[in-house]
């Protein structure tokens, strides 16, 4: 099911970043908007990106096997790394165009450019909307990255029909500065791409690198385990995320009376309450210590 869901999510993306990517770059090149053509440049990364999700869905969600132990989760997260490093290369190209352009002739873009931009600001909006909306129901690295880039389109649309029409404005008003609108949109868009490629690589970075999960979480976990009385003390408590899913480490101590069966038994209640309250659990590893008084 979540692999059904995820991966239409992906045909989506696919089909409505084609037509978008050939619209942006036909409008901005006819149109004369760098704005416009950066943002059909990153829409054409959003193609490639929504092709490698379809290609490593069916991978991360994969069962545990010999070789892969904990399963194959992390998959997603290279993904969304990979999607992240794209980005920031898009990024830095549309910068280098904008800037370069701002030492030629300027003239004016034409405003089937805009009308373009705020096509795609509509239908990123719905997309952006709908791809969050599942990937949080499924907890996929994988589908939140392909949101993040319709997030992405969406600022920079807007930033892109702004700078069209700022450029149309000088041009009719004969305010020669505000020719340069179209320039200054397309540096903006740049930057709002490598915004959002720094934030998908230093979460796959954290990932990769088996960062603890937030505090918050971690806090219900031990009220959890705090719930049972026959738990003494919490010698350590660690979670990690793998992709899609937890893992998590415990370590408590119980009376030293208590028989290994009583200390199983317990373990297993406390392995099954976490994963009632929190479904995104797939493994949990406890550890017992004897306590005395």
């Amino acid at each position: 099911m979540r692999e059904t869901i995820a991966k239409k999510i992906a045909w989506i993306s696919v089909w409505s970043n084609v037509i978008l990517t050939l619209g942006k770059l036909f409008a901005g090149w006819i149109g004369h908007s760098d704005a416009v053509f950066a943002d059909g440049i990153h829409s054409s990364a959003d193609v490639v990106a929504s092709v490698i999700v379809l290609l490593v869905i069916k991978l991360a969600n994969k069962p545990a096997d010999a070789e892969h132990p904990y399963g194959h989760g992390k998959a997603e997260v290279v993904v969304s790394g990979v999607i992240g490093l794209l980005l920031f290369i898009i990024s830095i190209y549309i910068v280098y165009e904008g800037i370069s352009g701002l030492f030629h002739p300027i003239e004016s873009p034409s405003l089937i450019a805009m009308g373009v931009a705020i096509i795609s600001y509509a239908a990123k909006e719905y997309l952006y909307r709908s791809s969050i909306k599942v990937a949080k129901q499924h907890n996929s690295k994988a589908i939140e990255a392909v949101a993040l880039d319709h997030k992405a389109d969406i600022v920079a649309s807007i930033a892109a029909a702004i700078g069209v029409l700022l450029s149309v404005l000088g041009d009719k008003l004969h305010i020669h500065l505000l020719l340069y609108g179209d320039k200054a949109a397309s540096i903006f868009v740049a930057y709002l791409i490598f915004k959002i490629s720094k934030e998908m690589l230093s979460e796959a970075f954290d990932i990769l690198l088996e960062r603890n999960i937030d505090v918050e979480t971690l806090g219900d976990y031990k009220r959890i385990i705090s719930g049972f009385t026959e738990v003494k003390r919490i010698d350590q408590l660690r979670a990690r995320e793998h992709g899609h899913y937890v893992l998590v480490d415990i370590r408590i101590s119980i009376d030293h009376e208590k028989t290994i069966k009583e200390g199983h038994d317990l373990s297993r209640e406390i392995k099954v309450k976490l994963m009632e309250e929190h479904d995104n659990i797939e493994e949990v590893l406890i550890h017992l210590n004897p306590y005395y008084e």
